[in-house]
Protein backbone atom coordinates (compact mmCIF):
# COMPACT_ATOMS: atom_id res chain seq x y z
CA UNK A 1 0.00 0.00 0.00
CA UNK A 2 1.20 3.71 -0.59
CA UNK A 3 0.91 5.97 2.22
CA UNK A 4 1.67 9.72 2.03
CA UNK A 5 4.09 10.80 5.02
CA UNK A 6 7.04 12.76 6.70
CA UNK A 7 10.03 11.28 6.09
CA UNK A 8 12.48 13.51 8.88
CA UNK A 9 15.96 14.87 7.60
CA UNK A 10 17.66 18.30 9.13
CA UNK A 11 20.11 17.86 11.96
CA UNK A 12 20.16 17.36 15.83
CA UNK A 13 17.45 19.37 16.94
CA UNK A 14 16.63 20.87 13.90
CA UNK A 15 14.55 19.27 12.45
CA UNK A 16 12.93 19.05 8.52
CA UNK A 17 10.96 17.31 6.96
CA UNK A 18 9.78 16.03 3.28
CA UNK A 19 6.70 15.24 2.37
CA UNK A 20 6.78 11.34 0.41
CA UNK A 21 4.71 9.17 -1.24
CA UNK A 22 6.23 5.95 -0.50
CA UNK A 23 5.55 2.47 0.06
CA UNK A 24 3.91 1.79 3.64
CA UNK A 25 6.91 -1.23 4.41
CA UNK A 26 10.18 1.25 3.36
CA UNK A 27 11.19 2.79 6.75
CA UNK A 28 10.69 6.31 7.91
CA UNK A 29 13.00 7.82 6.29
CA UNK A 30 14.52 4.81 3.52
CA UNK A 31 13.44 4.94 -0.45
CA UNK A 32 10.24 6.57 -1.16
CA UNK A 33 8.84 7.20 -4.82
CA UNK A 34 8.16 10.54 -5.04
CA UNK A 35 8.55 13.89 -2.96
CA UNK A 36 5.49 15.99 -3.23
CA UNK A 37 6.17 18.73 -0.62
CA UNK A 38 8.29 19.48 3.15
CA UNK A 39 7.52 21.01 6.21
CA UNK A 40 9.42 22.85 8.27
CA UNK A 41 8.33 23.15 12.03
CA UNK A 42 10.88 25.61 12.98
CA UNK A 43 10.30 28.26 10.14
CA UNK A 44 10.10 32.00 11.61
CA UNK A 45 10.01 34.96 9.90
CA UNK A 46 9.53 35.14 6.29
CA UNK A 47 10.82 31.57 6.11
CA UNK A 48 8.15 29.41 4.66
CA UNK A 49 7.21 26.34 7.02
CA UNK A 50 4.87 24.05 4.49
CA UNK A 51 4.71 23.42 1.01
CA UNK A 52 2.89 20.74 -0.60
CA UNK A 53 2.39 19.97 -4.63
CA UNK A 54 -1.37 20.08 -4.88
CA UNK A 55 -1.77 18.11 -8.14
CA UNK A 56 0.53 15.46 -6.77
CA UNK A 57 -1.20 15.25 -3.51
CA UNK A 58 -4.59 14.41 -5.38
CA UNK A 59 -3.14 12.23 -7.89
CA UNK A 60 -1.90 9.83 -5.27
CA UNK A 61 -4.96 10.00 -3.31
CA UNK A 62 -6.65 9.38 -6.67
CA UNK A 63 -4.93 6.25 -6.95
CA UNK A 64 -5.67 4.66 -3.59
CA UNK A 65 -2.72 6.17 -1.25
CA UNK A 66 -3.71 7.13 2.25
CA UNK A 67 -2.11 10.31 4.63
CA UNK A 68 -0.46 9.54 7.69
CA UNK A 69 -2.26 11.24 10.50
CA UNK A 70 -0.03 14.20 10.72
CA UNK A 71 -0.17 15.21 6.94
CA UNK A 72 -3.46 14.95 7.39
CA UNK A 73 -3.51 17.20 10.04
CA UNK A 74 -0.61 19.23 8.15
CA UNK A 75 -3.00 19.51 5.27
CA UNK A 76 -6.06 20.24 6.63
CA UNK A 77 -4.55 23.28 8.43
CA UNK A 78 -2.95 24.50 5.03
CA UNK A 79 -6.59 24.74 3.39
CA UNK A 80 -7.65 26.59 6.23
CA UNK A 81 -5.26 29.25 5.94
CA UNK A 82 -5.41 29.77 2.13
CA UNK A 83 -9.38 29.79 2.55
CA UNK A 84 -9.02 32.62 5.26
Amino acid sequence: MVVIRLSRGGSKKRPFYNIVATDSRSRRDGRFIERIGFYNPIASGAAEGFSIKEDRLAHWTGVGAQLSPTVERLVKSAGKKAAA
